[in-house]
């Protein structure tokens, strides 16, 4: 729920009060502080900032959004809850910034990671989906829509499915090597 610089702060705090108690001779006090900072530091790798990036991003602040998850300076440590809706968040700005490579990778990652429910897996599908579309690979997109089909719960999700393969029915086949890959 705190950014980097409050959960600094929170174990400064902590830290100094568990000083504090060892100099009054509290020792269960100071083992109580000792704990906090430990708690907050596991908090800070574990969790890192996504909560409140998440915040900023459904509000549509996107680079608010973005400087939050860019103090999770190591992905990998974030838990697994986590890491795929960091990866989420990024693919998302990716794609409002046009930057479809890097959109195309965090999608990946994060279909590789729970995020939410079935249907929000679907969308980081569709997405996939999308920006397999655009790169004209056909047979990305109907890998990605087999399986987004297989999740997708709201009439929304299931309509751009559909939407999706319809564009993707009118595609030519692809044979030959470098199918799909752009000039």
């Amino acid at each position: 729920m705190f950014n980097a610089r409050a959960r600094y702060t929170l174990m400064a705090v902590f830290g100094l009060s568990a000083v504090v108690c060892l100099f009054y001779q509290q020792y269960q006090l100071a083992t109580l502080g000792a704990f906090f900072v430990g708690f907050v530091l596991w908090s800070h790798f574990k969790q890192g900032s996504v909560l409140q990036a998440s915040k900023y991003f459904k509000n549509g602040d996107h680079a608010r959004a973005a400087a939050l998850l860019a103090e999770t300076k190591n992905p990998d440590r974030l838990a697994r809850n986590r890491r795929g809706y960091y990866e989420f968040m990024l693919g998302n700005i990716a794609l409002k910034q046009e930057n479809f490579d890097a959109a195309e990778l965090h999608f990946q990652i994060a279909s590789r990671f729970p995020v939410g429910g079935k249907n929000d897996k679907a969308f980081v599908l569709i997405h996939l989906a999308n920006l397999a579309l655009r790169r004209k690979d056909k047979e990305r997109v109907t890998a990605y829509i087999k399986r987004a089909r297989e999740l997708a719960v709201t009439e929304r999700a299931k309509s751009i499915i559909e939407q999706i393969d319809k564009q993707a029915k009118k595609m030519p086949s692809q044979t030959g090597p470098g199918a799909g890959q752009e000039n």
